[in-house]
């Protein structure tokens, strides 16, 4: 089918869409720049990520609402995926993060295409469960250092976190209270109104301090301002490295987009159209290894930010790609942006990810799905920052499960013997 066409098979855009494109727009430049540092990148290709891909990713969508670009969750899976092959925010490793993209999108885009969409079934809620808040707890101890104004060590994920948290001497009063002030403007926002710009508010507001009091704690760093350079030349040298990692990350960071796609075609009857999601992500993944940038995923956060705003039709997400790539040329003035401001907007972000009461239910009502919760959860955190080992034990743990059960069955079906005919 031609692009023209798709093109004019889509709705008409309607006014929700452009208020709710450009609020999310404001938003996804700050999580950019955070999730590219995630990621092992430099904070720009979180710009660049949130770009031409949530632009392309419109064109293709189902829902209404779901808006694509850098992510949390997809930012670490491909950390965990390229540090161990080159250096994090090193030239090396761009190159190897575009390659990573360019993977998960193709394989994303063949799922949709021969409509196994129901592939994303395999991972079960048990494991989406216990990964979901085992990543949430390695990215919250991932941006303790930068929150608290400590030094990152190279120990590990969990190591480094926990030792910036019991080594209170080397705490920057400057980045604390940067960090405090974002979560309080955040949340006494979301209290006032729930379009309240928080995230926008603190970032303005700690660029503006930064300034005034020329701080001396950790910033963004110099962004060049300069627009997205399309790249159409990839090392393939890490091609079999970067297969099943790839393979991986095209499936469960599918997940996200799949969950909120799902969720607000309940709410509002919305369309939702797995195969054709799996296209739309598959074009935005392909688009950020274009872009230079890193694997993206739909966001939880933007998307109820966007259903919130108004928006009607996927446009909304066009306009928001749109949007950012008019302000690319501003990106300079974010230079001067205390990193712990987007450590605590990370740390807020995901936060909502981590939910001790399903593990509690789960444990209560249904134990066998308890202990695969349980398992990947440890699994994810035992094999930090190679998460995407901890999410294929997970579905060996619900597979290993299964298999049980129907034995469990078979095997009292034989106890009992054959119907008896009358």
């Amino acid at each position: 089918m031609r692009l023209s066409r798709i093109i004019s098979s889509l709705p008409k855009p309607q006014g929700g869409d452009v208020v709710a494109g450009i609020s999310v727009a404001l938003l996804a430049l700050p999580q950019g720049l955070a999730y590219a540092e995630l990621a092992g990148m430099p904070a720009k290709y979180g710009l660049y990520a949130a770009a031409i891909p949530s632009l392309l990713a419109a064109i293709f969508a189902s829902s209404p609402y779901l808006q694509t670009g850098p992510v949390a969750l997809t930012a670490l899976l491909a950390y965990g995926a390229l540090e161990s092959l080159e250096d994090p925010f090193s030239e090396g490793f761009v190159e190897l993060a575009a390659l990573l993209a360019l993977l998960v999108g193709g394989i994303r885009f063949l799922l949709g295409l021969f409509r196994l969409g129901r592939i994303a079934d395999l991972l079960t809620d048990s494991v989406i469960l216990g990964f979901t808040n085992g990543a949430a707890i390695l990215i919250v101890f991932s941006q303790l250092p930068k929150s608290l104004g400590v030094q990152n060590s190279d120990s590990g994920i969990l190591k480094s976190g926990w030792e910036a948290i019991s080594t209170p001497d080397l705490w920057q009063f400057g980045a604390i209270a940067f960090s405090v002030l974002t979560i309080l403007i955040i949340f006494g926002g979301r209290l006032i109104n729930r379009l309240f710009p928080g995230v926008l508010i603190s970032v303005v507001f700690g660029i503006i301090v930064s300034h005034l009091i020329d701080y001396s704690g950790p910033v963004v760093g110099e962004l060049s301002g300069s627009f997205v350079s399309l790249k159409f030349s990839f090392d393939w040298s890490s091609f079999g490295d970067l297969l099943l990692p790839s393979a991986i990350i095209a499936i469960v960071g599918f997940a996200e987009p799949a969950a909120i796609a799902r969720t607000f075609s309940k709410q509002d009857g919305s369309n939702w159209n797995p195969s054709k999601e799996f296209i739309s992500q598959g074009v935005a993944n392909i688009a950020s290894a274009f872009s230079s940038s890193f694997p993206v995923g739909g966001s939880f956060g933007r998307s109820s930010l966007n259903k919130i705003a108004g928006a009607k039709t996927p446009w909304s997400g066009a306009i928001t790609g749109a949007v950012v790539m008019v302000l690319l040329p501003l990106s300079s003035l974010l230079s001067e942006l205390p990193s712990a401001i987007l450590g605590a907007t990370v740390i807020w972000a995901v936060m909502k990810l981590i939910k001790p009461l399903e593990f509690f239910d789960l444990i209560r009502n249904e134990p066998e799905q308890a202990v695969i919760a349980v398992g990947t959860l440890l699994a994810t955190l035992i094999t930090a920052p190679r998460i995407d080992r901890g999410i294929v034990l997970g579905i060996l743990l619900s597979c290993i499960a299964y298999l049980l059960k129907k034995f469990k069955v078979r095997s009292a079906a034989n106890k009992n013997g054959p119907p008896v005919s009358r």
